[in-house]
C-alpha cells in the first residue's frame, strides 16, 4: 500500500543544502546525519579543503569544506555553520556547508545536464546535473567524486 508521503516512480528524494548564495543537492540517502559545527582538528598534508578531523561518537571523521571543494571562496566555520555527514565511497565525511535548505523530491526528467563549460577540472568530477525550480537552480552533486582517492586514503 502506498501511502501520500512516498515519492512517485522515478522520483528521487534530495536534501537542498546552501553554500554561500548558491544552492546544491546531495542524495538524501547518502545523508547520515546534521550537526552543528564544532572545532576540527588539523590533518597534516591534507588538501587545503580539509577543514581537519572531527570525533563523531568514537568514529573519526574528516570534513571538507564544500565551499573550497566546488573552486568558490573558503568559508570560515561559525556558530550558524552546519556539518553534514554523509557517505562517500562507504565512508563517513562531515561536509561544511551554510544552511540545511529543504527536501526536495525530484523526477529524473527534472535533472538537466550541467552545462559543458570546458574547464573540466576536479570540481567537474562531482557535479551530476541542474534542477530548475522556480526561484532557483540546483546543482546536484555526486559525493564520490567529492574525494580524491589519494585523500581518501589518508
Amino acid at each position: 500500500m502506498h501511502g501520500s508521503a512516498d515519492a512517485p516512480a522515478g522520483a528521487r528524494e534530495l536534501i537542498s543544502i546552501q553554500v554561500g548564495s548558491q544552492l546544491f543537492a546531495l542524495d538524501i540517502m547518502r545523508v547520515r546525519e546534521i550537526r552543528g559545527w564544532t572545532a576540527s582538528t588539523p590533518l597534516p598534508h591534507a588538501p587545503g579543503y580539509v577543514l581537519g578531523m572531527i570525533n563523531l561518537r568514537g568514529a573519526v571523521l574528516p570534513v571538507l569544506d564544500l565551499s573550497a571543494r566546488l573552486g568558490l571562496p573558503p568559508r570560515s566555520p561559525d556558530a550558524s555553520s552546519v556539518v553534514v555527514v554523509a557517505e562517500l565511497a562507504g565512508r563517513p565525511v562531515g561536509l561544511l556547508v551554510d544552511a540545511v535548505c529543504d527536501i526536495i523530491t525530484v523526477e529524473s526528467a527534472q535533472i538537466q545536464a550541467a552545462p559543458e563549460l570546458g574547464g573540466g577540472g576536479p570540481e567537474a568530477d562531482f557535479v551530476r546535473g541542474v534542477i530548475t525550480m522556480e526561484d532557483a537552480i540546483v546543482t546536484l552533486l555526486d559525493l564520490d567524486g567529492a574525494l580524491p582517492e589519494t585523500a581518501m586514503a589518508a
